[in-house]
């Protein structure tokens, strides 16, 4: 199919971003990386009246380290992401989940903030994001404000971003220069490079004396939007972890889900994998940290 009419604007600010979305009256809709949005207006499940490019602005592209926190700007490659020491060193949760993302050429066009905007529940970078405790930067005509990761998703493919605000950045905290951390990312799809059937990403970080004192548990695609699973991470922090530890405090992840039956994978199907990558995704991360 082709994509229905649409006016096409290839933005020289934010200020001019804002302005097309706040007066399209959510007929406009934004186009970075476009390796989501293009498939969809070509199948004319997206119909917008405005399509604005925001590639050429200078400012929505780049990494920067910023006090305590990392920013990744909305139009930085996913690529470029994968390729950066600071991210590769500092987030690696977010290498291991950038690295599941499609394939190269994919990572090549596709943008950070595109993942995010788009908010599909098993999307590996939302996923990242919301186990490290992220927030992103939204800017609209009435201004910017700023919105956590645990308040950002809202549904399938729908977020808190409203049709006339545009997504800036994502914000990583770093943690503490003596933290002794791991982080663990494990998924199962279809395909290596499609969207995963169910994902799980894991934070552990450790005290002098192995004493766990942060723990983060994210699953996606086995609910309506990715979920951190507070009752593990209450389970495993203010003691130490071991594999029987893990084990015990998973057995929590029942009552926090509730998958749904689809064409890929059965919902029975989803919360069994589910507990299975994240036994993996903790192991591995309480092994980096023990030693880190």
């Amino acid at each position: 199919m082709k994509a229905a009419k649409f006016d096409y604007v290839l933005a020289e600010s934010i200020d001019q971003v804002v302005d097309i979305l706040d007066r399209g009256d959510g007929d406009a809709i934004v186009i970075a990386g476009g390796q989501t949005l293009m498939p969809m207006l070509s199948m004319r499940l997206a119909r917008p009246a405005t399509v604005v490019d925001i590639n050429k602005i200078a400012e929505l592209s780049g990494i920067d380290v910023a006090g305590d926190e990392i920013v990744i700007k909305a139009c930085t490659r996913q690529a470029a992401a994968l390729a950066s020491a600071e991210v590769q060193t500092r987030l690696p949760l977010l290498a291991k989940a950038i690295a599941y993302v499609g394939h190269q050429q994919t990572r090549n066009r596709g943008t950070v903030g595109g993942s995010l905007s788009h908010a599909d529940p098993a999307s590996e970078i939302p996923l990242a994001a919301l186990a490290m405790d992220a927030w992103v930067s939204l800017r609209g005509a009435s201004g910017t404000r700023r919105v956590a990761m645990a308040d950002y998703f809202l549904g399938p493919m729908m977020t808190a971003r409203a049709d006339n605000e545009v997504l800036l950045s994502v914000h990583f905290p770093l943690p503490g220069p003596d933290s002794r951390i791991g982080t663990g990312f494990h998924e199962v799809s279809e395909r290596r490079g499609d969207f995963a059937v169910v994902a799980a990403a894991a934070l552990v970080q450790l005290d002098g004396d192995g004493i766990c004192g942060h723990a983060a548990l994210a699953i996606g695609g086995a609910d309506s939007v990715p979920l951190r699973m507070a009752a593990v991470e209450e389970a495993l922090c203010g003691s130490k972890v071991d594999r029987d530890k893990i084990q015990s405090a998973l057995g929590e992840i029942d009552d926090a889900l509730t998958p749904g039956d689809d064409q890929h994978a059965s919902a029975a199907y989803r919360r069994r994998v589910a507990a299975v990558l994240a036994e993996r995704a903790l192991m591995e991360a309480l092994s980096e940290a023990e030693n880190a």
